[in-house]
C-alpha cells in the first residue's frame, strides 16, 4: 500500500484529502504539514511514497520545497494542488519533477482517479525496477562478452515508450506490444500489413479458437483505440503546459496527426467536452515499429 504526505496551509484541503485518500483505500497518510518549511522536515522524517502538496503557501511554496527535498535526497513522487491556473506556474511546477495537477477547489472523483494512476504507475515501476535488479543479478553471474552484449527485447524497448507516452497501464496497451513483437519478428519492410490482419494477430496471441479470432479481433480494435486516445491526451496535456518539453516535441509531431493534437490541447485548455477525435492508428503503430526497430539495430 501507498503512503502519502499531505502539505497544505489550508487544515481543510488537508482534512478532505486525508479522508479522501484513506477512506478510498489509496493508501496511509503517515505525515501532514501546514506549511511548506514544517511539510520539509515531515516528508524528511516519514519518507511517504507520495507527496500531494499546495503550489502557494506563505512561508515557502511547493515548488521551493519540491526543490530543496530533492537537493536532500528524498525519493517520493509530487501531486501538486492550486487554484493558480496560470500556465507559466504550472509548467514550472512540472519541471520541479511533480507528476500530476490537480485544480483546486478539491473535488473527491479527481483526486480520486489521479491519485489512482498515481498508485498504478508506481506498482509498474516497482514491478519494472524487481526485473532491472533481477536482470543485474543475472548479468553478474554471467560475464561472458556475449551475455554483456545481449540486445534488449521488443517488450523491453517498446515499454519506455508506452509509459513516457502515459498509457503502460492500458489495457490495449498489452494489445500494442503483441503487436509491434509479432512485427519484429515476421515483418520486413518500412509499411506494416492492414490493421484488421494486426488486430486478430493480438487476438490470435490469447490463444484463442479460431472461431473465436475475428470477434476478439474486433475487441482489440476497441482496446487499442482508447489507449492511442489516452496517450494523446497525455501527450496534448504535456504541451499545454510546456511545449518544448521533449516528450512533447518528441511524441507529438511523429506518432499523431498535428490537427489531432491541436484539438485536443483546445479541448483540454478550453475545458471543452471531448469529442470523438480522429486518430491514426495505423500511424501510431508503425511509427512505434520503425522507432523500435531502429532501437534494436542500434544495440546490435
Amino acid at each position: 500500500m501507498l503512503s502519502f504526505g499531505i502539505v497544505d496551509d489550508d487544515a481543510v484541503s488537508r482534512l478532505m484529502l486525508h479522508k479522501i485518500i484513506e477512506k478510498g483505500g489509496l493508501g496511509e497518510v503517515v505525515g501532514t504539514a501546514g506549511s511548506g518549511s514544517e511539510g520539509e522536515k515531515v516528508l524528511l522524517e516519514t519518507s511517504p511514497d507520495v507527496v500531494v502538496i499546495d503550489l502557494l503557501m506563505p512561508d515557502q511554496d511547493g515548488i521551493e520545497t519540491i526543490i530543496r527535498l530533492k537537493e536532500q535526497g528524498f525519493q517520493g513522487k509530487y501531486v501538486m494542488i492550486s487554484q493558480i491556473e496560470n500556465k507559466e506556474m504550472i509548467g514550472k511546477a512540472y519541471q520541479a519533477g511533480v507528476e500530476y495537477y490537480i485544480q483546486k477547489p478539491i473535488n473527491k472523483i479527481e483526486v480520486e482517479a489521479v491519485l489512482s494512476k498515481v498508485n498504478e504507475q508506481w506498482k509498474i515501476s516497482r514491478s519494472l525496477k524487481e526485473i532491472q535488479d533481477s536482470l543485474t543479478k543475472l548479468s553478474l553471474l554471467n560475464l561472458s562478452p556475449e551475455s554483456a552484449r545481449k540486445k534488449r527485447s521488443v517488450r523491453e524497448i517498446v515499454q519506455p515508450i508506452l509509459m513516457d507516452m502515459g498509457i503502460v497501464g492500458e489495457s490495449g496497451s498489452r494489445d500494442v506490444t503483441d503487436i509491434i513483437e509479432h512485427l519484429a519478428k515476421q515483418h520486413r519492410g518500412d509499411g506494416i500489413p492492414p490493421l484488421k490482419e494486426l488486430y486478430e494477430t493480438a487476438a490470435r496471441s490469447h490463444k484463442l479458437q479460431e472461431s473465436d479470432v475475428e470477434k476478439e479481433g474486433k475487441a482489440v480494435e476497441q482496446r487499442i483505440r482508447r489507449a492511442v486516445m489516452a496517450a494523446l491526451a497525455h501527450i496534448a496535456s504535456i504541451g499545454l503546459t510546456d511545449y518544448s518539453n521533449p516528450k512533447f516535441e518528441h511524441y507529438a509531431p511523429l506518432y499523431f496527426e498535428f490537427q489531432d493534437v491541436r484539438l485536443k490541447m483546445k479541448e483540454i485548455d478550453e475545458n471543452l467536452k471531448s469529442e470523438k477525435s480522429k486518430i491514426n492508428i495505423k500511424k501510431f503503430l508503425q511509427v512505434l515499429y520503425l522507432e523500435v526497430t531502429d532501437k534494436m539495430r542500434s544495440e546490435h
